[in-house]
């Protein structure tokens, strides 16, 4: 196969996708931002719904909620009182995604240092979500609470569009579902209405190359272990 310059601009964006978790304090102008969204806009949605809504927080506003929220996080007797309003993860794991989940999760802690008993810096580290990770840019996302799965799943579509336009911009993201913890705080800070779910964050910005936690390279599944080709 004859590969071309914009194949392989596009490939390069979608394989170069990481989840990075520190970045430069360098601004991220206002127009990327915006031509980020409106390139990811064109994701596709059940009959051209385009259930997304998006909050970009950067300065004080992004801040502000980042603080509201680590004042609950790291006061154990308030944060057991905010839970999801949605099951992100499955209820009970099973093979073989729970493996995949342990060893992602020891991977970074190892390059950081961080051994099985160290429970307060393991706590430091996932409080770092909630900085967006030193980002410039924290996105929220929401969807109307009347959307159903279907829904959802156009979601998730145009949340990669913006990964993959943020990096063939050379920027870098994180999506984050720890946020919806805190949903009821980050809905008090945005004045969220009443009819809106926080489906998720994401930090955006440039990455930290120094950074050891940034050359963590999570593995795939071969094509054999998930595919079936039928003739």
């Amino acid at each position: 196969m004859i590969s071309n310059p914009q194949q392989e601009a596009v490939d390069a964006a979608i394989t170069s996708r990481r989840s990075i978790r520190a970045f430069l304090d360098k601004p991220v102008e206002r127009e990327d931002i915006e031509r980020i969204l409106e390139v990811a806009a064109r994701a596709p949605s059940g009959t051209n719904t385009q259930p997304w809504k998006v909050y970009v927080l950067v300065g004080d506003a992004r801040t502000k909620l980042s603080d509201a929220i680590l004042a609950v996080h790291l006061d154990p007797d308030q944060s057991r009182q905010h839970t999801e309003e949605y099951a992100y993860y499955p209820r009970e794991w099973v093979s073989p995604f729970v493996d995949r989940r342990r060893k992602v999760g020891w991977d970074l802690y190892s390059l950081l240092g961080l051994t099985r008993d160290n429970k307060e810096g393991m706590a430091a580290q996932h409080a770092r979500n909630f900085r967006f990770f030193d980002a410039p840019v924290g996105l929220i996302f929401t969807i109307d609470r009347v959307m159903e799965q279907g829904s959802w799943l156009d979601y998730g579509m145009f949340l990669q569009n913006i990964m993959v336009a943020a990096r063939g911009r050379g920027l870098d993201t994180c999506p984050q579902a720890a946020f919806t913890q805190y949903h009821r705080i980050i809905a008090g800070q945005l004045g969220l209405p009443d009819n809106e779910t926080v489906v998720c964050g994401m930090a955006l910005g440039w990455a930290d190359p120094a950074r050891v936690e940034n050359t963590l390279v999570t593995e795939r599944e071969p094509l054999a272990s998930f595919v079936r080709m039928i003739e």
